[in-house]
């Protein structure tokens, strides 16, 4: 499973400890030590996993992780040496994929790596049927989420939820079994996280996010996405539900 990956570290003794431990593994693998350079790297030659730097010069990781976001679903994975709680949900809430706190052991980085690049390559590879629950449309092939017809923009990590509850409507999901699918055993990812990326698609596909119809809470267990819901009462937009 060779692929080419770019990492985008401005420390030059840990991006030379992360290329030989790839490079090993078999994959082809370019050096950037900004943000700046990151992104001309990356509109020049689409790599198949960005490994990304929060605290860079230039532009620093959180911008270069929105501005990918905002123009394709390239894999990030974003390492930092911020530990807080925060920093963590805010580069997911950016839409990075998977997120590693310095110091980490280079084997379980690799570990990470082999499963983003394999997820991504089954998503590629696997067309899965559009899933539909009431005017809420998942299409796992061409990464679109549409509202009674209404295309939303979606983050990696929102469309991961939204796919997972729609291929069972109706099921419970506990906060643990959401944050496994996200991103797997991590000690340093909470819970938290979760109600995140839940608030912020209630905001995209709930006619009143303060009243959720579509996902909504099962106190005490955890979330799941109504399957009783039928289309047609539209969304309102986040500025409209203040």
């Amino acid at each position: 499973m060779c692929a080419y990956v770019l990492i985008a570290e401005d420390d030059v003794k840990q991006a030379e400890l992360v290329r030989r431990y790839l490079e090993h593994e078999g994959h082809t693998v370019s050096t950037v030590p900004d943000g700046r350079a990151a992104l001309d790297e990356i509109r020049r030659r689409t790599p198949d996993l960005l490994i990304l730097d929060v605290m860079m010069p230039k532009v620093d990781g959180l911008d270069v992780c929105r501005i990918v976001r905002a123009e394709s679903g390239l894999p990030v994975l974003m390492l930092t040496a911020r530990s807080t709680e925060d920093d963590l949900l805010l580069g997911l809430d950016l839409g990075a994929d998977d997120y590693m706190t310095k110091p980490y052991s280079p084997r379980e980085l690799m570990a990470r790596v082999r499963a983003l690049l394999r997820r991504s390559r089954v998503a590629a590879a696997a067309p899965e049927p559009v899933l539909r629950v009431g005017g809420l449309t998942v299409d796992p092939v061409r990464h679109e989420v549409a509202v009674d017809g209404e295309r939303i923009e979606c983050t990696p990590g929102e469309f991961q939820i939204l796919e997972l509850m729609a291929a069972q409507p109706g099921r419970v999901f506990t906060r643990e079994q959401i944050l496994l699918h996200l991103h797997g055993f991590d000690r340093y990812i909470t819970s938290r996280a979760v109600d995140v990326h839940v608030m912020n698609l209630r905001k995209k596909i709930e006619p009143t996010p303060r009243r959720p119809v579509r996902l909504v809470t099962v106190h005490g267990v955890g979330y799941k996405l109504n399957d009783e819901v039928t289309a047609g009462p539209g969304r309102r937009s986040a500025t409209d539900a203040e």
